[in-house]
Order: C-alpha cells, then structure tokens, then sequence
C-alpha cells in the first residue's frame, strides 16, 4: 500500500514530465520564423509595417532569441513616432530570389524614405536581417 507521501512524490512526478513535454510539444510545432516565398515575405513585411503590427514583424526577423520582439517593438515605435504612412515594400534584384527589401514610405510632414533590409533564406523560408545587403 503506499503512502500519503509516496502518492504525492508520485503526483509530482507525473505533474513535472507532463509539463516538460507539454513545452517540448509547443515548441516543436512552432513556425519557424519568415515567410514560405519572397512574395509572401513582401506582403507581409509591407502589412506589419504599414499596420504597426509589431508581433507580426518580429515573425519575419532573423533575429536569434526575444531581440526580435525587443526590436520590432522599438521598430514599430520609430514608425508610429514618426508618423510613417504610405509605405510599401519592393524586393530586389529579382522578387522570386532577392537579396534586399527596399522599404519606400512618407514620413508626416509629407517626405519621401527609403531605406534597404537584407533578405536571407534558410530552410525554405525567407525572412528580413539587420546585416548591410551584400550583393
């Protein structure tokens, strides 16, 4: 018969590797970070930017760990700040294999950016680097 104390280490147990499996299961079933296509990569670069969509851009960072949350949140921020509007995304050289996002917008007070993001892909999905696009 066991005891109160053994059913509780028990319990406990079981409790402990539900858990641990519970959070490898999650994490093995996450979608890697980017997009499927370099398509897909600008439209969705162009709507998290353009909708200030912070969570929607850290997905698209080749950023290791949370400094992508960290730098879409602060990213998102300049934006709003600067009140960035009409902004679209252009893949170059080639929209079916780039290696640089060019970002074109208005700031508030009417004058035209532009800046570039690199373009990597890994692993069959493209995603944007914070690395000078080199050719």
């Amino acid at each position: 018969m066991l005891s109160r104390r053994n059913v509780t280490v028990a319990v406990a147990v079981v409790v402990a590797v539900a858990w641990i499996a519970s959070i490898t299961v999650t994490v093995a079933h996450q979608d890697p970070p980017g997009a499927a296509s370099p398509p897909e990569l600008r439209t969705e670069l162009s709507a998290a930017l353009s909708g200030r969509d912070a969570d929607a851009l850290a997905g698209l960072f080749d950023v290791p760990g949370s400094g992508g949350d960290d730098l879409a949140k602060d990213y998102v921020s300049v934006l709003k700040d600067g009140n960035a509007r009409d902004i679209s995304v252009q893949l170059a050289p080639d929209e079916h294999a780039p290696t640089t996002a060019i970002v074109h917008g208005k700031t508030g007070a009417g004058e035209q950016f532009s800046y570039r993001l690199a373009v990597t892909s890994a692993k069959g999905r493209w995603t944007v680097a914070f690395t000078p696009p080199i050719p």
